[in-house]
C-alpha cells in the first residue's frame, strides 16, 4: 500500500512538472508569435523608408548626414537576427526617424508635397500599429518573465534554460522627449 501511495505521489509530481514545462513553452511561443507580428509591421516600415528618404533628399541636400543615419539604421534593423538584436536596431531606427521629423519642420515646401505627406501618413499608421503590437509583445514577455521568476515554475525554468527576456522599450534618447511636457504655441 505504501508503495502505491509513493508511486501515486511521484506520478502527480511528474504530471505537475510536465504541466509547468508546457506552460513555459506556451508562454515562450506566445512571445515569439508576438514578435512575429512586430516583424510584419517592421517590414512595411523598412519598405517605406527608402521612398521617404528619396523624397526628402530632393528638398534637403544638406541633411545628408541624417538621411545616411536613417539608411544605416534601416540596414542594421533589417540585418538583425535575434529578437534582442532587432529590438536594439529598431530603437536606433526610431531615434533616427524622430530626427527626420524635426528636420522636416525647416522645409515648408516639403511638408506641402503630396508624395511626402502620403508617405508620412503611411509611416504614422505603421508606427501606430507598431505601438499596438509592441504592447502585445511586452504583455507576452511579462507573462513569460513572471512564469520564469515565480515559484515553483522558476525551478523548472532554470532546469530547462528558460530565462527572463527583455521588453521592447522606448530608447533612452527618446525617453527625455516623451517625458517632456509638450510646448503649445498659438
Amino acid at each position: 500500500m505504501t508503495v502505491l501511495i509513493i508511486l501515486g505521489i511521484v506520478v502527480l509530481l511528474v504530471v505537475w512538472g510536465i504541466s509547468i514545462y508546457n506552460n513555459l513553452v506556451k508562454l515562450r511561443n506566445n512571445r515569439e508569435n508576438a514578435f512575429a507580428n512586430i516583424d510584419v509591421q517592421l517590414k512595411q516600415r523598412h519598405d517605406l523608408i527608402p521612398q521617404l528618404v528619396a523624397t526628402v533628399k530632393g528638398y534637403a541636400q544638406h541633411e545628408k548626414e541624417l538621411l545616411e543615419r536613417i539608411t544605416q539604421a534601416r540596414s542594421a534593423a533589417m540585418n538583425a537576427n535575434t529578437i534582442n538584436e532587432k529590438i536594439e536596431a529598431e530603437n536606433q531606427l526610431s531615434s533616427a526617424l524622430a530626427g527626420l521629423k524635426v528636420s522636416v519642420e525647416a522645409y515648408p515646401d516639403l511638408k506641402a508635397n503630396q508624395n511626402f505627406m502620403q508617405l508620412q501618413t503611411e509611416i504614422a499608421d505603421i508606427e501606430n500599429k507598431l505601438a499596438a503590437t509592441r504592447r502585445f509583445f511586452n504583455s507576452a514577455t511579462r507573462e513569460l518573465n513572471n512564469a520564469v521568476q515565480t515559484f515553483p515554475s522558476n525551478i523548472f525554468a532554470g532546469m530547462f534554460g528558460f530565462q527572463k527576456e527583455p521588453m521592447f522599450e522606448v530608447p533612452k534618447e527618446e525617453r527625455a522627449t516623451i517625458e517632456k511636457a509638450p510646448e503649445i504655441k498659438f
